[in-house]
């Protein structure tokens, strides 16, 4: 996994590098080079479409009686979302003075009644349990998630060609979950108790997640025609074992709106005693970005 994020990283920033040597047009206006402000100020505002898939592996917390935790796998296409979609928000921001800038991105989703499927019971010190996709008669997820990034920036390096930025800041994750289910067997706890799992129910669980992040982003302008290549990453670490992000597309710059198609990958990696070991959301976003 880190050598695929080292290797996007080093395509990233050899694109950039390559574009230095292209057109010297004026750079157009945009999220990342803008004409001022009699304040000195730049604003941008940019609502955009993601249209991802969702994936996770979760693990969550069955009743204190039994004393253990249910494994789940949630795989959610872009048609699955949107139908069990209740409501959703999703813009980015940025303002920039000279060289520095500051820099947000929000993502809110509430999904309902999305198909899921358990893995395992995992009991401590005792082996994991599989449950077959046989005996799962129904389980519907139920999921809210929000993710903020925020962060300062640097120009690097500009000119006719794009511009390159550092960037550092942090990223916010806050996921809730429940899976409703109606299951076909009857799992016993290790406890004595006569606590079981099985029949209908439902698990939940949540957290909260906060890390540090680095990275880079620019453009690059290809021809005179107003086209440019956005792109952008990050990687950072801290209630995460590790969280990256990666985009880039194709751009088109029209008066005091940039429109773009870009694909971007999303991701959070924990350990295997959290609620939420692994989240990843990709997919192609349309982004339509506002400069005043």
């Amino acid at each position: 996994m880190l050598n695929r994020i080292v290797t996007a990283a080093v395509l990233m920033v050899l694109l950039a590098a390559g574009g230095t040597s292209g057109a010297r047009a004026q750079q157009p206006i945009g999220l990342e080079q803008q004409a001022a402000n009699p304040s000195g100020w730049t604003f941008n505002i940019a609502p955009y479409l993601w249209m991802p898939s969702v994936h996770a592996n979760l693990s969550l917390n069955l009743p204190p009686a039994l004393g253990g935790t249910v494994s789940a796998d949630p795989s959610i296409g872009f048609g699955d979302l949107v139908s069990h979609l209740n409501f959703a928000a999703m813009a980015a921001a940025d303002a920039r003075y000279d060289r520095f800038s500051l820099l947000t991105d929000f993502i809110y989703m509430n999904l309902g009644g999305t198909a899921a499927q358990f893995r395992s019971v995992n009991f401590p010190n005792h082996p994991s349990i599989p449950i077959s996709a046989g005996v799962q008669d129904s389980q519907s997820l139920n999921l809210n998630a929000t993710i903020w990034t925020a962060a300062g920036g640097y120009t690097l390096a500009q000119g006719d060609w794009g511009n390159f930025d550092a960037i550092a800041g942090f990223r916010f994750l806050e996921l809730n979950t429940r899976i409703n289910y109606s299951l076909h067997l009857t799992i016993m706890g290790p406890r004595g108790n006569g606590a079981t799992f099985g029949g209908v129910g439902s698990v939940s669980g949540s957290g909260v997640i906060w890390n540090g992040i680095g990275g880079f982003r620019g453009r690059i302008r290809v021809g005179n025609d107003g086209l440019f290549i956005p792109y952008y990453f990050d990687i950072g670490a801290g209630g995460s074992n590790l969280t990256w992000q990666i985009s880039s597309g194709l751009g088109y710059h029209v008066g005091p709106v940039d429109l773009s198609l870009t694909y971007r990958y999303l991701s959070f990696e924990q350990g295997s005693s959290s609620v939420v070991q692994r989240l990843w959301i990709q997919g192609p976003m349309l982004m339509a970005n506002f400069t005043f």
